[in-house]
């Protein structure tokens, strides 16, 4: 507060000597103009009087320069001024201190030009025959005795008015001294007593700081300072009471936290835990007091669960996986890591984990699942033997053998979409499931693309099409081999089937980065509509039932591609007009 007394001791003090320095410069500046003001006009008159007594006089140069010479210099003795006599060309006919001869000529002179344009010239610069600044005034004389009119100019020095205002400000600056010393003074006591209440609204604001809020300012007067106490008190007042419902709301906070069915972990940018509310507890087998404060790792849960939680450190965006836990107990996860952002845009605040138990919906799940496998199972049995019969029959058991034929060659054909419809609905039955166990090592593309062509050749070249292939050499990645292959087989399948002959099927492999691979299977056949899009991947979607089924489709391919696409933690898009051509676009990371 000492600090703030002396600069407010400091400013007043200097406010105050701006205010007489500015009075001073304002007074001398006014001074010298009116004293120069009234010089010039004593000059005029002067002049005046001179032109109207003077005898004026014409004729050859040297006479009027005597003449004129002659009577500037007696005319000084009376005005104690320099007299100059100027004819209406700019020749100096007589001066007063100086040879005519030898002067330049005037008629360029400021004062000069004013004259015989308005009547009087006044000018104040220094001389250029004398060594200090002059004041000049010039008037412009009209006689009968003479044909054009010439000019009287009369000089003066400005010393007298320079030294004046040097005296002036020499008693300025003193009196300025001496109303220093009193405003220091004075502004000190007033300093003071503004002061004095601010020391106790400070000591206050800082017991309110340390959380001290009944803390009060004794408000003595009703002025600026009292209504700063008064405010105080009322910000104190506030302070307290939004205390109380902090409390209660985190009262509140932590009653829900702790009758939540999911568990809640909170973790900071740093990968300390910062919360755990007590399902979470249940759920990792870890109470909170042990890890809130610790780095994750710390918790020694099965590994995978840290490597998700610092992936989602890592990547800033929200990560949904599954993971079976042993412990406390066997139990199926759902872990929803969803980043939390500070204030700023783009500032990670952490990552909040949600811990959701669905052994349960799972279990249901799987038993639907089962379902569907052991009706798709029993199906088969039938659908076998007729199969069966249907190929005794083609080998000649009938006596009309071109009617026969036909119709069992249809229930044949009929019998294996329905074997390869079961089969895709065991499959998909498998892989929805997660029952379907990868097994990952390293695929060398460039050899797995032509193992795949050359399955595919005699396919493709019966409808005369195309594979072409191209890819950097030396690309690999981290994928089950059998699946990746039947990923690949149903795509380019689809696309040599719903591509017409002479077309063709390219796939482009390529590494947009370093983490992931991009596999793009391109066709020029019949394409999919825009409005099909959306729900190409569906199970059992057609776009074209009937070419579908013609073409030996069961309408489950797509949807069985697509799960074994995220098991590999891989995504797949497609882009497509009609009658253009299809394009399937899969990337899939490097290393599972």
């Amino acid at each position: 507060m000492n600090s703030f007394r002396t600069r407010l001791t400091f400013i007043m003090i200097s406010i105050i000597a701006l205010s007489v320095s500015a009075a001073g410069i304002l007074m001398m500046t006014t001074f010298k103009n009116n004293h120069i003001n009234a010089l010039e006009d004593n000059m005029v008159r002067q002049m005046q009087l001179i032109a109207a007594k003077m005898e004026w006089r014409s004729g050859d140069i040297e006479g009027l320069i005597n003449y004129y010479t002659s009577e500037a210099k007696e005319l000084k003795k009376l005005t104690d001024a320099r007299l100059t006599f100027i004819r209406s060309d700019g020749v100096v006919i007589g001066d007063s201190d100086y040879d005519a001869h030898e002067m330049d000529n005037h008629l360029e002179r400021e004062e000069v030009q004013v004259a015989l344009a308005n009547g009087i010239g006044r000018t104040v610069r220094p001389s250029e025959t004398m060594d200090q600044r002059m004041v000049y005034v010039a008037i412009p004389v009209a006689n009968a005795s003479i044909t054009e009119p010439h000019v009287i100019r009369m000089a003066m020095s400005l010393v007298e008015v320079d030294q004046s205002i040097g005296r002036l400000t020499m008693v300025l600056i003193g009196g300025l001294i001496l109303l220093f010393l009193f405003a220091a003074l004075i502004s000190y006591r007033i300093a003071l007593g503004l002061t004095r209440p601010l020391d106790q609204i400070t000591k206050v604001a800082k017991k309110i700081k340390n959380m001290d809020y009944r803390a009060r300012v004794k408000v003595t007067k009703q002025n600026e300072i009292g209504e700063l106490g008064v405010a105080i008190n009322a910000m104190a007042d506030s302070l307290e009471i939004q205390m109380e419902r902090i409390k209660q709301n985190e009262s509140q906070l932590e009653s829900v936290l702790a009758n939540m069915i999911n568990g809640i972990v909170m973790i900071d940018a740093k990968g300390q835990i910062l919360l755990m509310n007590r399902r979470a507890e249940e759920v990792l087998g870890f109470s909170a007091r042990e890890l809130v404060g610790r780095h994750f790792v710390e918790a020694k849960q099965q590994y995978e669960l840290a490597q998700i939680i610092q992936e989602s450190l890592d990547t800033r965006r929200h990560i949904r996986e599954e993971i079976m836990f042993y412990f406390p107990e066997e139990r199926l996860l759902e872990l929803n890591l969803v980043p939390i952002s500070q204030s700023g845009p783009g500032e990670l605040g952490g990552v909040l984990l949600v811990l959701q138990d669905v052994s349960a919906i799972r279990r249901l799940e799987r038993m639907r699942s089962e379902f569907v496998a052991n009706v798709s199972h029993e199906l088969k049995t039938p659908i076998t033997a007729v199969k069966g019969f249907a190929e005794t029959l083609l080998g000649g058991a009938v006596k009309d053998e071109e009617t026969t034929r036909t119709f069992l060659q249809i229930i044949y054909d009929e019998s294996e979409r329905l074997n390869r419809l079961i089969g895709d609905i065991l499959e998909l039955s498998k892989i929805e499931s997660r029952r379907v166990p990868l097994i990952f090592s390293p695929v060398e593309l460039d050899s797995f693309i032509s193992k795949t062509f050359r399955v595919l050749e005699s396919e493709a070249n019966q409808k005369g099409i195309q594979l072409h292939c191209k890819m950097e050499p030396g690309l690999f990645v981290e994928a089950d081999e059998d699946r990746l292959r039947q990923i690949m087989m149903n795509l380019l399948s689809n696309g040599i089937n719903y591509t017409p002959e002479g077309g063709s099927v390219s796939v482009i492999i390529d590494e947009p980065d370093n983490d992931h691979i991009r596999i793009v299977i391109k066709d020029t056949g019949i394409g999919i509509p825009k409005k099909d899009l959306p729900r190409i991947f569906e199970r059992f979607y057609r776009v074209d039932k009937a070419r579908s089924r013609s073409s030996g489709g069961t309408g489950l391919g797509l949807s069985i591609v697509k799960h074994l696409v995220e098991l590999h933690k891989g995504t797949i898009s497609v882009e497509s007009n009609a009658e253009v051509g299809s394009t399937f676009i899969i990337e899939l990371p490097i290393i599972q």
